[in-house]
């Protein structure tokens, strides 16, 4: 990884520059600071997860505010759901994409300001926190992240993440969505849930509470692990500062797009 991993390369800048909602005409004033240098300044934040107001103006990236308000418009024009859409879709045509089996986990972080989707966390001595959980493919590509109150069980959110699996392009055919299989451990079994996703045309793979692990499971379910740690490299994912939802989840899927950007450079070098 670089050490400056907040600073945005052409060919990552030429994927995102066409998702940007265009300003409108603008009076004579100060123009607006540009999309580039506010995206390396949210990312900073990501990574180093700093408040906004001292994001260091030295570093050419606009105010801490100019970002924060960025982040919010983009987030509203959807931009980094279609990046991750678009990286996902590159990383299926490139043959990385494992449709095998999708993995589902759940992962607690501590809310430092509460807001919407937190609650008191069962493994942090209540204390305010939400939960992440995520879907990714057979090789730990994050496919979506869910964000939820602390004490939300991870089994009531297995539908909606298999039903949050975006389209994705790149193969001959009709865009993918559906894995073949969804492997979960004891904390995702229920009848209606098996139910459901036979209904989906999918395996349901998930230990049953009271009887032994399936054999082999815990191998195969490991690449979720990994894929939480990479989240939690970006150290404004290792604990929740954003009041608003929303802009918490700008974070997440920001991060989605990085992972799938970093394997898709692997790839191609």
């Amino acid at each position: 990884m670089t050490t400056r991993p907040w600073i945005v390369d052409d060919d990552l800048a030429a994927l995102i520059e066409p998702l940007l909602p265009p300003w409108p005409e603008r009076s004579p004033g100060p123009k607006p600071v540009a999309d580039r240098l506010c995206l390396q300044g949210i990312l900073y934040v990501l990574h180093q997860d700093i408040a906004w107001q001292l994001l260091p103006l030295e570093l050419g990236f606009g105010s801490g505010q100019t970002c924060w308000r960025r982040l919010d418009r983009w987030q509203q024009a959807g931009v980094f759901e279609q990046l991750h859409r678009i990286l996902l879709a590159k990383l299926n045509a490139a043959g990385e994409s494992d449709w095998s089996r999708a993995c589902v986990d759940g992962s607690h972080v501590r809310a430092k300001k509460g807001g919407a989707a937190t609650g008191p966390s069962p493994v942090d001595r209540r204390k305010t926190g939400s939960k992440h959980h995520l879907i990714c493919d057979g090789k730990g590509t994050p496919f979506h992240v869910i964000t939820t109150a602390a004490n939300v069980n991870d089994g009531t959110q297995t539908l909606a993440l298999v039903d949050s699996i975006p389209a994705v392009a790149g193969r001959p055919g009709h865009p993918r969505k559906r894995p073949e299989a969804v492997l979960g451990d004891k904390a995702y079994d229920s009848k209606a849930v098996r139910r459901a996703l036979r209904h989906r045309r999918i395996l349901p793979v998930i230990s049953r509470k009271g009887a032994p692990n399936i054999k082999g499971l815990g191998k195969l379910r490991y690449v979720v692990e990994p894929t939480f740690a990479l989240f939690h490299q970006f150290k404004r994912l290792a604990v929740r500062r954003e009041r608003r939802l929303e802009l918490h989840d700008a974070f997440l899927s920001l991060a989605c797009s990085l992972i799938c950007w970093r394997r898709l450079k692997r790839v191609a070098s």
